[in-house]
């Protein structure tokens, strides 16, 4: 049964609305940051799987949809990428980068070494690596189809990257907040009283931005629109010119580059304002559409083999995150209590998202005081530097073989 890109687009809607309806009800969803196009879109994945198991039926959605909303969700976060933040951020941020870094090195070293011990094929190691664990749903998309239009095509690898990503953002939301607990208790740290921290709030304000946003109209609208289009346009054309090289960047990271470029541009270079809400509005548009469509054509039939392996890995992902949080991410942030709570952030977008990492740190700094470092910090990093970082490592370990 196959289905033209307005039908798809159609069908897209629906689960978002499908999936928002679920979370709304299951409290299960909210507390580990299930995004809404997920939730719908696997359960219409399990009535194909229905379909096929029983009437031998397959369902085939147009895939032009969710290319186009994947690139418009790329460029948005290059275009959200003002590089004056970093440098707000100071000493504390750029050291907060290289550890982050250094873990998506070591996530992908694991998750090929573990892959190759298992016989499967190593694409599957960076599946159940940082494609999935720091990327999330949409990075894990993105790099499925470029292993299906490669030479060598991955069957499956859309069906476990969804898979990977849902299981991170549920074990990076549930390993966080006792990794904190367990340093608070060991460096001595006493939990406060409501009062103790209403009180320590009020001597900092921690959200410069929020008098100073724009109002998001026809105009701004339109201006996001045609600064995505350029991304677009400009990130397939670089695509096109490196494709000659034996070095290739998908077409996304062509798109969010382009973005960077854009966004730094206008901003230091010519002065101009760019509406950070609207790039935000079209860009989510963006990402839950693409979604939609990544999870309800999944073929889940065609992983059944891998659970079992790729289950393996992702434990043993699990178990490394912890440690390299408690060792490495406390240590070389200072030891102190804005490191703990930057350790617990870093256990959730470093499995699952930056959603997942922002609610580790509210549930520690709701009892044990504010961490504005904390909130400066993994807002940032989480929000866009990873996932450019994250695209330049995974080029480097795909090249490898």
């Amino acid at each position: 049964m196959n289905f033209e890109i307005y039908e798809t687009l159609m069908i897209a809607c629906f689960v978002l609305f499908l999936g928002h309806f679920i979370v709304g009800k299951v409290n299960f969803f909210q507390k580990y940051n299930i995004p809404e196009p997920v939730v719908g879109g696997f359960l219409v994945a399990l009535i194909s799987w229905g379909l096929y198991s029983f009437a031998g039926k397959e369902l085939t959605f147009n895939e032009g949809i969710q290319q186009s909303m994947m690139y418009i969700f790329f460029s948005s976060i290059g275009l959200n990428a003002d590089f004056s933040k970093l440098l707000k951020g100071g000493k504390a941020l750029i050291i907060f980068l290289v550890v982050a870094a250094i873990f998506i090195c070591f996530q992908n070293t694991l998750g090929v070494l573990l892959a190759k011990l298992l016989g499967l094929d190593l694409r599957f190691g960076l599946i159940a690596g940082s494609i999935t664990l720091t990327g999330g749903h949409g990075t894990a998309g993105a790099w499925a189809d470029q292993f299906a239009l490669s030479g060598n095509p991955l069957p499956g690898a859309k069906e476990i990257g969804m898979a990977c990503a849902t299981f991170g953002l549920i074990f990076g939301g549930t390993i966080g907040g006792p990794l904190a607990y367990r340093l608070l208790k060991k460096n001595n740290y006493k939990e406060l009283t409501p009062e103790e921290i209403a009180e320590q709030s009020e001597t900092h304000d921690t959200n410069e931005e929020k008098n100073t946003k724009s109002k998001v109209n026809y105009h701004t609208l339109l201006t996001t629109v045609a600064m995505l289009a350029v991304c677009l346009t400009v990130g397939h054309w670089l695509y096109d010119w490196n494709s000659q090289f034996s070095f290739k960047l998908p077409t996304f990271v062509w798109c969010l580059f382009v973005g960077v470029i854009i966004r730094n541009t206008l901003t230091h270079g010519f002065k101009q304002k760019v509406n950070n809400e609207s790039i935000d509005i079209l860009g989510n548009i963006g990402l839950s559409i693409f979604l939609a469509c990544a999870l309800m054509s999944l073929k889940l039939w065609l992983v059944i083999d891998l659970a079992l392996p790729i289950l393996l890995i992702l434990l043993i992902q699990v178990i490394m995150m912890l440690f390299f949080a408690a060792n490495i991410t406390y240590r070389m942030m200072g030891k102190d209590y804005d490191a703990i709570v930057l350790s617990a952030g870093h256990c959730g977008f470093g499995l699952g998202a930056t959603a997942t990492a922002v609610a580790n740190i509210q549930a520690v700094t709701n009892r044990f005081g504010p961490s504005y470092k904390a909130f400066l910090i993994i807002p940032m990093v989480g929000a866009f530097f990873i996932d450019i970082l994250n695209a330049l490592i995974l080029n480097i370990f795909i090249t490898l073989f």
